[in-house]
């Protein structure tokens, strides 16, 4: 079964930080762009940060950039999303998402779609 599985969410206070994973099952990752998308309460879905096939990373999230970081280990079949310096604005559920080859900011071209994890920040 092809699936996309998110794990690593949590609750954490304003200032923690989490590391957020995306593990494959059912195909390998090695030609697959994988992003994490987010969505707050009452909000649209939103791009965080994308990996190319190649680890091109595009950065969706422009302000307060460097505290995303994202990594992928295509023999763990994993990426990886750490937050630093997490904001209540953060709170939402995470997604992963994988597509063909190179990043998209167009959620419909994504081919699978984890269930999502929910990160929760108090202040």
């Amino acid at each position: 079964q092809v699936q996309l599985v998110e794990s690593g969410g949590g609750r954490v206070q304003t200032g923690g930080s989490l590391r957020l994973s995306c593990t494959a099952s059912g195909f390998t990752l090695d030609d697959y762009a994988v992003g994490w998308f987010r969505q707050a309460p009452g909000k649209e879905r939103e791009g965080v940060r994308c990996i190319s096939y190649g680890n091109r990373i595009s950065p969706y999230i422009r302000v307060r950039e460097k505290r995303f970081s994202i990594s992928r280990d295509n023999a763990k079949k994993t990426v990886w999303l750490t937050i630093n310096d997490l904001e209540p604005e953060d709170t939402g559920v995470y997604y992963c998402a994988a597509r063909d080859f190179d990043c998209s900011e167009s959620f419909g071209s994504y081919v699978y779609w984890g269930q999502g994890t929910q990160v929760t920040v108090s202040s």
